[in-house]
């Protein structure tokens, strides 16, 4: 039997679907095309963008990098400048534990730190020394030790210096005994080479009475040792100080060697200063000793017997690197003419001093 044939319409539709399917398809991948196209220009904008911000950010994070380190260095100099500028730089520090100290500063199995380890500990044990204060290292500071010590004791004037007005000794020097050499005097690391010694000198001498007297008249000795703090942290009137005890030694050894002029006993001390060709007389005692003081050199043994002759104290003095012979402990000066009052030094060299304490 024969196969029924389609309706006409129904072959149409037939036909006409292939053709529907393709323009379907067409429309399809031109979407997908704008999509596509649309993505990628979203993404390139997007990317862009991204890579600004990167950019941005990267270049912010170096900005406040370089900002905190100039910041970090500013804070830096600011807080080193305000503490010189307000911290008191004491030259004579405060107490600390004598074996501490020695622990501190002498290590190690050699032989002289050995040596020095057993002279802090005759003097920890046996001389009842429990701390130390140490002093600024410099060519004043066998000077300073001295004048520490006189001032936070509170001592008195030595009795010349009460019958005299030390303020006038450098005219004194000059008019009365024809020293004019004086003016050659040297003020340590100042070279001073001006027509106006007299005046300076007479500025430091005038310094040193007003500042002793003032101490002197302490009783509280709380009070004597804030005082100290802060004279001991003004550099400027400390070297004024120190100068001047220089030039009191000087006249002191001006005076010395007048008596021995005219036939008079004197202190075997300042027969062993004659007797040295560099200090025949006081101006070659000026000139080739008291002017490097400060400058060049510190005292030597011989002015440390005149410092304790002129200023009337007996400094007695440890010297640790001769520990275990006779020269351990000594006295500047060795025969003090009266009850004269007593202060110490220790020395781990004869160049540099600091502070016992009891």
């Amino acid at each position: 039997m024969a196969a029924q044939r389609s309706p006409p319409r129904a072959r149409a539709q037939e036909r006409e679907r292939p053709g529907a399917l393709a323009a379907g398809n067409d429309q399809v991948h031109s979407w997908t095309l704008v999509t596509s196209h649309a993505l990628d220009t979203a993404w390139g904008i997007a990317k862009g963008s991204v890579m600004v911000a990167v950019s941005f950010l990267v270049a912010t994070l170096c900005y406040f990098r370089r900002l905190h380190l100039h910041l970090g260095h500013r804070l830096k100099w600011w807080s080193g400048y305000l503490q010189r500028k307000f911290k008191r730089n004491l030259s004579v520090e405060a107490e600390v534990d004598l074996l501490s100290y020695c622990a501190r500063e002498w290590t190690g199995d050699t032989p002289r730190a050995k040596l020095m380890r057993k002279a802090y500990e005759e003097l920890f044990w046996r001389r009842h020394i429990k701390c130390v204060r140490q002093v600024k290292r410099d060519n004043y500071d066998a000077l300073r030790s001295v004048l520490f010590q006189i001032f936070s004791q509170g001592l008195s004037f030595p009795s010349w210096m009460k019958e005299k007005d030390i303020v006038k000794l450098p005219e004194k020097l000059l008019f009365s005994q024809g020293c004019n050499w004086i003016q050659q005097y040297s003020f340590g690391p100042e070279n001073y080479t001006g027509s106006n010694v007299f005046g300076k000198l007479r500025k430091c001498v005038e310094l040193l009475k007003t500042q002793w007297t003032e101490f002197s008249a302490i009783k509280d000795y709380h009070k004597r040792g804030s005082m100290c703090n802060i004279l001991f942290s003004d550099a400027i009137l400390e070297y004024k100080l120190y100068e001047a005890l220089k030039f009191i030694m000087l006249y002191q050894v001006t005076e010395v060697y007048e008596q021995m002029k005219m036939k008079k006993v004197i202190p075997s001390l300042f027969r062993l200063l004659f007797s040295r060709e560099s200090s025949s007389d006081p101006l070659s005692f000026m000139m080739n000793h008291l002017n490097s003081v400060g400058d060049t050199c510190g005292l030597e043994q011989i002015d440390m017997f005149i410092l304790g002759y002129a200023l009337e104290v007996k400094i007695k003095v440890f010297r640790l690197f001769k520990f275990n012979s006779r020269d351990f402990e000594v006295y500047y000066p060795e025969e003090p003419l009266r009850e004269w009052p007593e202060i110490s030094l220790l020395t781990e060299n004869d160049r540099h001093y600091h502070i016992p304490v009891f």
